[in-house]
């Protein structure tokens, strides 16, 4: 039995968020995926997942352009709870940006496990996830 697999999508786009949480059930990539419209309301879920112990993601799949706080805002506060966290995280920013200053301004940042593109498809998936459990 494979271990439990834990998501965070973090995008304000529900009809994208919809699509992508069928998309991870379609393959069963995992067993929780948890979604926030911005990053504020992700930075305390995973601030109170660390606390309680439960719940802590896997992956994170951000967003860059978000209202109250965007992709590179939760980044930066992202990296100063990080030494804290029970777990290894690994972040995908995950954008429709095609932009070079953010593809490389992400590479720049540590904690930014790979930068993809919208839209998403199972080969970029497998990026993120590997082979399909199903």
């Amino acid at each position: 039995m494979s271990k439990a697999v834990t998501a965070y999508i973090i995008d304000d786009d529900p009809i994208f968020v919809y699509s992508l949480k069928k998309l991870i059930a379609l393959r069963s990539y995992c067993d929780n995926v948890l979604s926030y419209p911005n990053g504020a309301d992700a930075l305390e879920a995973l601030q109170n997942a660390n606390q309680s112990g439960l719940l802590m993601p896997d992956i994170v799949l951000l967003d860059i352009n978000m209202p109250v706080m965007d992709g590179w805002e939760f980044l930066n506060e992202y990296a100063k709870l990080k030494p804290t966290f029970s777990k290894p995280i690994t972040l995908f920013l995950l954008t429709s940006s095609i932009d070079d200053r953010d593809i490389k301004r992400a590479k720049a940042i540590e904690a930014v496990n790979r930068y993809i593109t919208k839209p998403v498809t199972m080969a970029k998936l497998v990026e993120i996830f590997g082979e399909p459990l199903v």
